[in-house]
């Protein structure tokens, strides 16, 4: 089968195409014809060597997947063949990676798709909605008439962030780097879209949080946070959700959190439990039929040009280049 993969670590030159034996899967496991796949800032560090992950080569690359079930094992009864399923938390654990034309999965990572839903955009919202909506709801506790806080609100995470908080009636602030992109927030359900490239931005933000009452819920999606700024603005007893910055150590002003009683929160997606993310998958496909959540799709592009999407989601993600908007979808 065709596959990308690796057989060392390093810059995103050395992913290859070319030909893997086709898996065999077990008896709790589904093999899927893949259609779709997303790229993953975590799929870059895990091919860097910037996640010390102990892994076998040639390493299949790729978290998520879209797909159609050929055949499962003599213990998987959840799907048939025929079935179209979307999934994620893959290439982690000893788990194969996703970027092939097939792949054997355990049931337990599979979710059906809507039948109004496409193998891209299941492919697309697979990681990021469920990283949404752990950090929400999970962990985050998000409830109807709160504020809520997102940096980033056409980026993957942080537009899925915008359309779920949204969705259960909370109020919506947040950032994008220009009017075009602060429009698209505004179309996604954002309450309040500002230009983080503003002269004025912290002043506004810090408006709108005193408007608001203070900020109830704060997720953050930078990879260094600036928690003195985010504390100032909180409401009493709000919460911050902390999901990237590995290798961040800022500034903490223990007074002012405490004073307030507020909560910090730190999660990974791929810590939750099968059956956690089975629970976001269902109601986020339920969202999705509603028209209540969309996957934003950035680029789309083919599985021979890997490199050339890590290469691009490296550039957003590290180096701020600004030049995506949404998730790298990749057509096996």
């Amino acid at each position: 089968m065709k596959a990308a993969y690796i057989t060392q670590k390093g810059d995103p030159e050395i992913l290859q195409v070319g030909e893997l034996p086709k898996p065999d899967p077990g008896e709790h496991q589904v093999l899927v014809k893949i259609d779709a796949v997303s790229v993953n800032p975590i799929d870059t560090y895990i091919r860097s060597g910037a996640v010390p992950l102990e892994i076998e080569f040639p390493y299949i690359v790729g978290c998520d997947l879209a797909g159609v079930v050929e055949y499962c094992g003599e213990k998987a009864t959840r799907f048939q063949p025929g079935d179209r399923v979307w999934g994620s938390n893959q290439s982690l654990s000893g788990r194969p990676g996703t970027f092939a034309e097939y792949v054997a999965v355990d049931e337990c990572w599979l979710y059906p798709i809507p039948d109004s839903m496409t193998e891209k955009q299941a492919a697309a919202g697979a990681l990021v909605g469920i990283t949404a909506h752990l950090g929400l709801f999970l962990h985050g506790g998000l409830q109807e008439g709160e504020t809520v806080f997102v940096n980033g609100g056409t980026g993957g995470v942080g537009s899925s962030v915008v359309q779920l908080a949204r969705a259960t009636g909370a109020t919506v602030i947040t950032t994008a780097g220009n009017e075009e992109k602060q429009d698209a927030c505004r179309e996604l359900g954002a309450d309040f879209a500002l230009n983080y490239n503003d002269e004025e931005f912290e002043t506004k933000l810090a408006e709108i949080a005193e408007s608001q009452g203070g900020i109830d819920l704060w997720f953050e999606t930078l990879r260094k946070p600036t928690l003195e700024r985010t504390i100032a603005l909180m409401a009493h007893r709000g919460r911050i959700v902390l999901m990237a910055g590995r290798t961040a150590h800022p500034q903490f002003p223990v007074g002012a959190f405490y004073a307030k009683d507020l909560r910090a929160i730190g999660f990974a997606m791929f810590n939750a439990t099968p059956d956690e993310q089975e629970d976001c998958a269902v109601e986020l496909n339920v969202m999705f039929e509603k028209g209540e959540w969309t996957p934003r799709i950035g680029k789309v592009m083919s599985l021979d040009q890997v490199a050339e999407a890590h290469q691009l989601q490296e550039d957003n993600t590290l180096n701020l280049q600004g030049s995506l908007s949404g998730k790298i979808v990749l057509e096996v």
